[in-house]
C-alpha cells in the first residue's frame, strides 16, 4: 500500500468484519524519537490463538472471498522496513489491537495519504460503529469521538451529507493545526 491511510482503512475493515462496535485509531508523531506510531484497537470478536499466529501470513485469511490476506503482512513489512516494529494482540470475545511503529523520517516510510478522506469513509459508512480518533504531534493533540457527535446530533444521522461536510471541515482544520511536515 502506498500510504498509511490505506493501511488504516484496511485494518479497520478487519475490525468492522469482526463486528466491533467501538474502534479506536491513534496516531502519535514523535520526531524526538524518530517514531510514528499507529495503533488500532477494537472490541470485536477477536482471534483465537491459532488465528493470531497465522494473522501475518499472507497466504492465510479468514475471509472466504479470497485466498490471501495481505493487509497485516504488508503493514508489518512497511513498519519493519523503516526500522520500526509491529505488534498484534487479540483475545477471543474481547477484541484486537494492532500497533505499527515506523521510523518517522525514514525514506521508505509511506506518506500519511488522505487521512481525512479515510476517516470520513469509515465514520459515515456505518451508523452502528463508533470511532475514537486521536492524533498527537509535538504541535498538539486532536481527538474526535463519534459517540459524542452522535449524542449532540440527537436524531440527525451522522451519514447525512451536511454532517459529512461538517466532519470533513473539523478534521481538516484540526489536523492542519497539529501537522508537522511530512
Amino acid at each position: 500500500m502506498k500510504d498509511l491511510s490505506l493501511h488504516i482503512l484496511d485494518i479497520v475493515q478487519n475490525s468492522i468484519r469482526a463486528r466491533s462496535s467501538l474502534i479506536e485509531i491513534e496516531i502519535e508523531e514523535k520526531p524526538e524519537q524518530n517514531r510514528l506510531v499507529i495503533t488500532i484497537s477494537d472490541n470485536g470478536s477477536g482471534m483465537t490463538p491459532e488465528q493470531l499466529k497465522r494473522a501475518i501470513d499472507p497466504f492465510y485469511t479468514s475471509r472466504s472471498t479470497r485466498k490471501v490476506g495481505l493487509g497485516l503482512p504488508l503493514l508489518k513489512q512497511n513498519a519493519e522496513m523503516t526500522g520500526g516494529s509491529f505488534r498484534i494482540e487479540s483475545e477471543t470475545g474481547k477484541g484486537t489491537t494492532v500497533e505499527a511503529v515506523f521510523g518517522l523520517n525514514h525514506i521508505d516510510r509511506p506518506v500519511m495519504g488522505d487521512l481525512v478522506g479515510t476517516l470520513l469513509i469509515l465514520i459515515c459508512s456505518q451508523e452502528e460503529t463508533n470511532y475514537v480518533f486521536k492524533h498527537q504531534t509535538p504541535s498538539g493533540e486532536f481527538e474526535l469521538d463519534t459517540r459524542v457527535i452522535k449524542q449532540t446530533l440527537e436524531n440527525v444521522k451522522i451519514t447525512q451529507p451536511e454532517v459529512r461536510s461538517f466532519l470533513k471541515e473539523i478534521l481538516q482544520e484540526n489536523l492542519e493545526q497539529i501537522q508537522i511536515s511530512e
